[in-house]
């Protein structure tokens, strides 16, 4: 689990947004890929899927005033998970605070 200082409030809302409209492209850039990302949005909670390679909610970012949380759902999955979440909070990072 990373915890993100949230300096800009971002909602789950704008981060739901911003990461359907930028973050395939992202990190597809940045790992030469042409992975499918899918994304679920409740309340604060966001899941992220990589439907392709990773069966289930592979991240899951929560979302408060203060901070914003991601954590890796499949660190057993056979997949670099670790790098996608690294990716996802660098992301983050540039996008939220």
């Amino acid at each position: 689990m990373t915890i993100i200082k949230n300096i800009l409030a971002t909602s789950a809302e704008a981060l739901y947004i911003l990461l359907r409209k930028d973050f395939t492209d992202y990190i597809n850039n940045k790992l030469d890929s042409n992975l499918s990302i899918d994304f679920e949005h409740v309340y604060d909670v966001i899941n992220v899927l990589f439907p392709e390679v990773i069966e289930g909610i592979a991240l899951t970012i929560t979302v408060t005033n203060d901070e914003i949380t991601v954590s890796d759902n499949a660190k057993n999955s056979g997949y670099n998970t670790e790098l996608l979440e690294k990716y996802l909070i660098n992301f983050i990072t540039d996008k939220c605070s």
